[in-house]
């Protein structure tokens, strides 16, 4: 779980660097490769890597029991706290974004749901 984490974590990273670092991107939304599954894959990514020292850390019950504040904590933090709640109200006014957050998943990875059809029968 840590490294398959600190994987999706760099790919993430790594994937909107490339997209920032294009000039024809400037003011878009990123919203290919692991963006397309979740919008936040590097926040999911760190959640993965507190679990997953989270479970090595659980060699009898009673580390488990103290040490699970870490990765609760961290995943409230990423998902309700600062990290996803003020980075989307940051991108909220951008072109295209409550399109991309309609149909993309807010942090956990899943496929992109479609577009609403605009005719219906």
């Amino acid at each position: 779980m840590w490294a398959a984490g600190l994987v999706f974590e760099a790919v993430g990273d790594r994937q909107l660097a490339r997209f920032k670092a294009d000039p024809a991107h400037r003011g878009r939304v990123m919203d290919r490769g692991l963006w397309a599954w979740t919008r936040h894959p590097n926040y999911f990514g760190d959640a993965l890597v507190w679990w997953g020292l989270y479970l090595l850390a659980c060699t009898t019950w009673q580390t488990a029991l103290a040490g699970l504040v870490s990765p609760v904590v961290m995943t409230l933090l990423l998902t309700v706290g600062s990290g996803k709640r003020l980075l989307e109200k940051r991108m909220a006014g951008r072109p295209g974004y409550a399109a991309y957050a309609a149909r993309t998943s807010g942090f956990l990875p899943r496929p992109p749901r479609r577009a609403p059809s605009r005719h219906r029968r």
